[in-house]
């Protein structure tokens, strides 16, 4: 079976925090796609993401004080997620909201159950949800 290709969505304030998050789920076998390590010069940035959310088995939503509150590209890769979120299956884990501090989950992520990564369990808990999603994946 091919490596779990998680999105990770968020705000370019929050890089710090992601390349960590990058790092820890690499090392767990996980495939995690981040702009600044996947986007090569001279390659169309807007076209690379939309094809990278769609091919994802999974799209982690980072939320912070900063990026629930940002406006801009962000907000558009959100509703990407949105978008190819609706086309899976009934029940399957695909967006999974993530806090990486205590802030506001916006009211259109609140469908889905979030997970606390400054708490902690929340790493090991998003480990277990994109697992569930990994059995999930076609062999």
């Amino acid at each position: 079976m091919s490596p779990l290709k998680v999105f990770l969505c968020h705000a370019s304030d929050d890089k710090p925090l992601v390349r960590e998050l990058y790092g820890r789920l690499a090392e767990g076998g996980i495939e995690p796609w981040l702009d600044e390590v996947d986007i090569l010069p001279g390659q169309d940035w807007d076209l690379e993401i939309k094809q990278a959310v769609r091919r994802a088995d999974a799209v982690v939503v980072l939320l912070s004080r900063a990026s629930t509150t940002k406006r801009g590209y962000l907000q558009k890769e959100i509703k990407i997620a949105f978008d190819t979120a609706a086309e899976q299956p009934e029940g399957s884990i695909f967006l999974i909201p993530a806090r990486l501090e205590d802030c506001a989950v916006p009211e259109s992520l609140q469908k889905w159950q979030y997970v606390d990564l400054f708490r902690e369990n929340g790493f090991d808990r998003l480990l277990r949800s994109l697992l569930k999603t990994n059995s999930g994946k076609k062999k």
